[in-house]
């Protein structure tokens, strides 16, 4: 699996369970992931069943970047014992996290930055302390990616409702 297929997947993985505890390595000279890391990524996605939850386009860009710009030392956390701590985790309680998040999704008040900044933090609060320790250095350098895109969505934001939404979260959880 090429490294910048690998970070393209993480930031769609990522950002449906909102960066709460997975990313990925992606720079050229990255080692491969892990058997089960590589099963994260791409398999995530399916384990997470969202149907109304949506992350706008600016938010998965200014992700990616992120994830892209991750140094070596965020690179090690994501071991196989991590990922395979993740994979059963996300396997027994996605679609609990995904009926969350499409119920918080539907009833946070519009613009859709807002609607997505508001239940993704909220969703992520809610599910986090349930995560398993193994998963913990993972979800310390998602919540790096979380606090980092927020604050760069936020300075760039045109529209003062995006921006407010952005600031409200980028603490994290």
């Amino acid at each position: 699996m090429s490294v910048s297929r690998t970070a393209r997947r993480a930031v769609l993985t990522a950002a449906v369970v909102c960066v709460s505890t997975l990313a990925v390595p992606s720079t050229a000279q990255a080692a491969p992931l892990p058997p089960a890391c590589q099963e994260a990524l791409l398999e995530t996605l399916d384990k997470f069943p969202v149907v109304d939850f949506t992350v706008p386009d600016k938010v998965k860009n200014t992700m990616t970047a992120q994830v892209l710009g991750m140094s070596e030392a965020d690179q090690a956390v994501f071991t196989e014992v991590a990922c395979v701590a993740w994979n059963t985790w996300a396997t027994q309680n996605g679609q609990a996290v995904a009926t969350d998040l499409d119920s918080r999704y539907r009833n946070a008040a519009g613009p859709v930055c807002n609607k997505f900044a508001r239940s993704a933090l909220a969703t992520i609060k809610k599910h986090s302390p349930n995560v398993p320790a193994e998963t913990r250095e993972m979800e310390r350098v998602a919540r790096t990616v979380w606090r980092d895109s927020m604050e760069k969505l936020a300075a760039d934001a045109t529209n003062a409702d995006c921006r407010t939404a952005y600031n409200a979260v980028k603490a994290g959880w």
